[in-house]
């Protein structure tokens, strides 16, 4: 039993007993007693159980899906850029997320950010996604005011495209958006492999006061067939310190890089 199936396994037991003890549980799955410690405690990390002595408790999430990470490539410096991304968040912020691997930690840092509060009633940030899958991650967290867009979904990205998704984005005013693109130059800006989800992901950067891309140092200095954004609305580049040869052409527009 890998990690992946532990994880699901620990969350679907907690679903239905509500309690659970390491040993007795260890027994069950046929694991030691200190990798069941481990499991509970990074799951109590993601906020998605709370750790008692000798076990666990259901915390006020949801548990009918299972816990799901998927690999990628960069994933340790995509980390980076979340915690980074994450940092620029304030309590009571709107915030836009497009779909992507890189936005998708992003919403998974900020989820588990223990310094913003809330509950159902008072959440502590929205987020405005046209990404299915952050959609579907963050609904089980109260804190979070989630507002999707309408749209046809692709399946690659998991992003609604289309008249439906600018609807929508034309009534919403945000504080902040993180960008995952495909690509992205000081000469071009950012870019996309498709032209629905740029224009879509162009509508989010147009509703935000502040445009953050996301982007791991594959996407540096490159294109792709459609912009999103030209390089001079792109207000913060957030990227890996794999990338430090690569930025230095982005000042020019003004744009703040950092380097996670």
């Amino acid at each position: 039993m890998n990690r992946h199936e532990r994880h699901t396994a620990l969350l679907d037991l907690l679903a239905e007993r509500h309690r659970l003890e390491v040993e007795a549980v260890a027994a069950e799955l046929g694991v030691s007693v200190a990798t069941v410690r481990r499991d509970l405690d990074h799951l109590g990390e993601q906020q998605l159980l709370t750790r008692t002595r000798g076990g666990a408790v259901a915390h006020s999430v949801s548990y009918e899906l299972p816990l799901r990470y998927r690999a990628v490539r960069h994933a340790s410096e995509k980390e980076r850029i979340a915690r980074a991304a994450a940092a620029l968040v304030d309590r009571g912020m709107v915030i836009g997320l497009n779909g992507g691997t890189t936005t998708t930690e992003v919403a998974r840092t900020l989820a588990t950010r223990g310094d913003l509060t809330g509950d159902a009633t008072d959440p502590a940030f929205t987020i405005v996604t046209n990404a299915l899958n952050i959609a579907h991650e963050l609904a089980v967290r109260p804190h979070i005011k989630i507002v999707t867009t309408g749209g046809v979904a692709m399946p690659q990205s998991y992003e609604l495209v289309g008249p439906l998704a600018r609807h929508l984005l034309d009534e919403v005013h945000l504080n902040l958006v993180f960008l995952g693109v495909d690509a992205v130059d000081a000469t071009t800006g950012a870019t996309a492999h498709d032209e629905r989800e740029a224009q879509v992901n162009a509508l989010l950067a147009a509703r935000a006061r502040h445009v953050v891309v996301v982007a791991d140092h594959s996407k540096l200095g490159t294109r792709a067939f459609t912009r999103i954004c030209p390089p001079e609305t792109i207000d913060t580049l957030i990227t890996g310190t794999e990338a430090e040869g690569l930025t230095a052409p982005f000042s020019a527009h003004r744009t703040t890089v950092t380097h996670a």
